[in-house]
């Protein structure tokens, strides 16, 4: 789950117009480089004044979110003017027309595809990364008008008229440091699948004395999770003095963009202190054109990114910075998606890692979809009565509060993309989980208007990505390999209804026998997103020690696991 704060200056232009059923004109650029554009174009409408529009486009801030309108665009030239008017599709309103009167700011994006043709036969058009995580609000090459108030008003006539004038700009590649260290393959199974080259780059940090122990070698620590801007938490500075302080709405806490500083800065201090064992941290980015990333597994729409993974980018990372290379010495952990990923890795590839501890994971047993059961129940989006419906929420607070529905999401998702291609939450798991469509792009796990469920894309997410079912089902082929190496945590108030999952994971791997499990399953009380298994710190600190905390386990899995012969000094320094 990801939550993105913009802050851009721009000026705003002042306009009155009154509408009738609103027609918004909106103007190509003349200078378009490319010779047509396909794409999502959006219309971005709010009460608030002095924003951008794009600026409040969040998934966990639905709440504050404008009005969003979108159609798709084909072939769309140079000067040439494009209509959004009421029949686009939208959220929260479903037409232009439904908007009340008032004064607003508007801004329109034009979200740019590229047409892909794939290994497996298809043609599709999608949004690659551009190196921002698959984020069309900020993606470089994408054009933006500047935002202008106007009034609304239903009750007349108008057109409006807005120009793409601006397009985003690339983002700079990050510098190395003396500790982090930046790498980018091109992989040669992704580039096969979709027709094109294909990169994988991962974030490293190397341990205090790297260049200082030559002949030393390193486990490898692998922290999943949401596209990793770079190492995350790690600062060899103290904290800014001149830092404005924020507040913290989630956590109820002021200056919270400072302790994370503090924290960051602990972290480093840790990492260079004499009685720290050394290894390496890495963090992936395998953004791709569906989502942020990948979930690290194979899949029909995405491609062999599990393999691409584990059978080209790590022993890539091992090669250049001295890891032993070998199952023993490696380890999974992560948060929410990365939960889901660092446990997915560990089954997928029991043999490459000797233990994953999967915090808050998105839902790793799908009867708990979050709060719905993809087997039994018919409809996502509300739980059916004998004479009424009630709502199925999405998202809440430690306090059980709800700020968003399934409903909401999913269709706030939509409006932003047809096909799956929003770049949202449950459109990537539509795109790991499913088959390809007879079009090319993900078969829906169920109705994105209705919410009615199809049974046989769910036995086929059952089947092939439940990972509770796997582990139950293959138990006797993955048993000896797991065994030891399965550590779920997650909190009672987790935020988006991740805990029920865990719960009926922890009901089969108690179940296993010949052998044990012999892993560990633990909850947070009252613990929101993303409580990692430490009951010594409120949720707020614990997230940020991601890095050390799981230490003493992975220490101690080392010490009672590594084979004869194994070398267990030379990164002890």
């Amino acid at each position: 789950m990801r939550s993105l704060i913009l802050c851009l200056s721009f000026s705003l232009a002042i306009a009155t117009q009154a509408l009738a059923a609103p027609v918004f004109k909106i103007a190509m650029p003349q200078d378009l480089k490319a010779g047509t554009v396909d794409g999502r174009l959006m219309l971005l409408i709010t009460p608030r004044e002095g924003v951008e529009p794009r600026s409040l486009v969040e998934a966990d801030q639905l709440l504050a979110s404008p009005y969003l309108f979108g159609v798709n665009v084909t072939q769309a030239k140079a000067g040439s003017t494009l209509t959004v008017d009421a029949s686009a599709f939208g959220w929260p309103a479903a037409s232009l027309s439904a908007i009340k009167a008032g004064d607003y700011t508007v801004q329109a994006v034009l979200n740019r595809y590229e047409t892909f043709h794939r290994a497996d036969g298809v043609t599709v058009s999608l949004a690659p990364d551009q190196g921002e995580g698959q984020n069309w609000t900020i993606k470089p090459g994408n054009l933006y008008s500047t935002p202008v108030r106007l009034h609304l008003d239903p009750s007349a006539n108008g057109e409006i008229k807005i120009a793409l004038d601006h397009e985003i700009s690339p983002i700079p590649p990050k510098a190395d440091t003396d500790f982090i260290k930046h790498i980018r393959i091109k992989s040669e199974r992704l580039s096969a699948f979709w027709g094109r080259p294909v990169y994988l780059r991962a974030h490293v940090l190397l341990p205090y004395g790297f260049d200082t122990h030559p002949n030393a070698h390193y486990p490898l620590m692998v922290f999943h999770g949401h596209f990793p801007d770079d190492i995350s938490g790690f600062r060899t500075t103290p904290p800014d003095k001149d830092l404005k302080p924020d507040y913290s709405e989630r956590f109820h806490l002021a200056g919270y963009n400072r302790i994370q500083q503090e924290e960051a800065y602990r972290f480093y201090q840790t990492w260079i202190s004499k009685e720290f064992p050394r290894f390496i941290v890495i963090e992936i980015d395998h953004a791709n054109p569906y989502y942020d990333d990948s979930y690290a597994v194979n899949s029909a729409n995405l491609g062999p990114y599990g393999d691409a993974i584990n059978y080209e980018l790590i022993p890539e990372v091992e090669k250049r910075f001295r890891g032993l290379g070998q199952g023993w010495a490696r380890f999974t952990y992560g948060g929410s998606t990365g939960g889901w990923e660092a446990l997915a890795t560990q089954v997928f590839y029991p043999k490459l890692y000797n233990g994953a501890f999967a915090a808050c994971p998105d839902p790793v047993d799908f009867r708990a979809y979050t709060l719905i059961n993809l087997y039994a129940d018919k409809n996502a989006y509300q739980l059916d009565g004998d004479t009424h419906a009630v709502e199925r929420p999405a998202t809440r607070n430690m306090y059980g509060e709800t700020f968003s529905t399934q409903r909401d999401n999913n269709l706030w998702e939509l409006a932003q993309g047809d096909h799956g291609r929003s770049g949202g939450q449950y459109d990537i798991w539509q795109a790991v989980f499913s088959p390809r469509g007879a079009d090319g792009y993900p078969v829906p796990i169920y109705d994105k208007l209705t919410g009615l469920i199809d049974p046989k894309v769910a036995d086929y997410w059952k089947e092939n990505y439940d990972l509770s079912h796997i582990i139950s089902r293959d138990w006797a082929r993955l048993g000896p390999d797991l065994a030891g190496k399965i550590h779920i945590y997650v909190g009672t108030a987790d935020t988006y209804f991740l805990t029920d999952a865990v719960y009926y994971a922890q009901e089969r791997l108690e179940a296993l026998k010949t052998p044990a499990y012999g892993g560990e399953v633990d909850y947070g009380d009252r613990a929101e997103h993303c409580w990692n298994g430490d009951h010594s710190l409120p949720n707020a600190y614990s997230r940020l020690h991601y890095n050390t905390f799981y230490l003493p386990k992975i220490l101690q899995r080392i010490a009672d696991t590594a084979p004869p012969g194994a070398d267990l000094t030379s990164w002890k320094y």
